[in-house]
């Protein structure tokens, strides 16, 4: 049902419905947002590739094809390409700008945080930052390949198929991206952990 209204609205916005357009980028700001935050791990530039993978897709709307799959995996193909373009791009460390980035978000909570629960206790609140902070930083030092598989199943909640589809990879692979991924997340933030308990 929910593919038959995207599709209804792709239609509408191809055949120049500007209200179209918005309700589409309504419905999936959120999402493209979260997904370009989780590769960057800064929100300046989670928000300027999310503007552009809208230019993108409002440009190549045309070559959508409800036959051929989801809009929703059509969506995130094209958001995943754009990523991958901009990682490809950034000659810059990325460790230290992820390690920087979560410096700079220290004074304000998440978008996930203010999202959630409009009344959470401070506690809970620094807690979830920090484990989200981890979390970001342990993300930043896995491979791009592991990372986006991990980010795309546990963060994004797509199922295998969807990924290998998006990513252009056999089930199996993606698999085992995913565990490999979760693997490696697992031992930086045991790693961390200790760390953190240390100082």
């Amino acid at each position: 049902m929910e593919e038959q209204q995207t599709g209804a609205l792709v239609r509408r916005c191809l055949a120049g419905d500007a209200g179209a357009w918005e309700e589409i980028v309504r419905l999936h700001n959120r999402r493209i947002y979260n997904l370009c935050y989780r590769f960057t791990s800064s929100p300046d530039d989670a928000q300027d590739l999310t503007q552009e993978v809208f230019i993108r897709i409002y440009r190549t709307m045309g070559s959508y094809n409800i036959e051929k799959g989801a809009f929703t995996t059509w969506l995130t193909t094209l958001t995943r390409n754009l990523l991958v373009d901009h990682f490809r791009r950034s000659k810059q460390d990325r460790i230290t700008d992820s390690i920087d980035a979560g410096r700079e978000d220290d004074d304000s909570p998440s978008l996930k945080d203010r999202l959630e629960d409009p009344r959470p206790t401070p506690d809970d609140r620094l807690a979830s930052q920090e484990t989200q902070k981890m979390v970001q930083q342990a993300l930043a030092h896995i491979s791009p390949d592991l990372r986006e598989a991990v980010i795309l199943r546990d963060l994004q909640d797509m199922d295998y198929k969807e990924i290998a589809l998006v990513l252009h990879v056999p089930e199996g692979t993606v698999k085992s991206r995913i565990n490999r991924g979760r693997m490696e997340l697992a031992r930086l933030l045991s790693r961390n952990k200790k760390q953190a308990g240390n100082e």
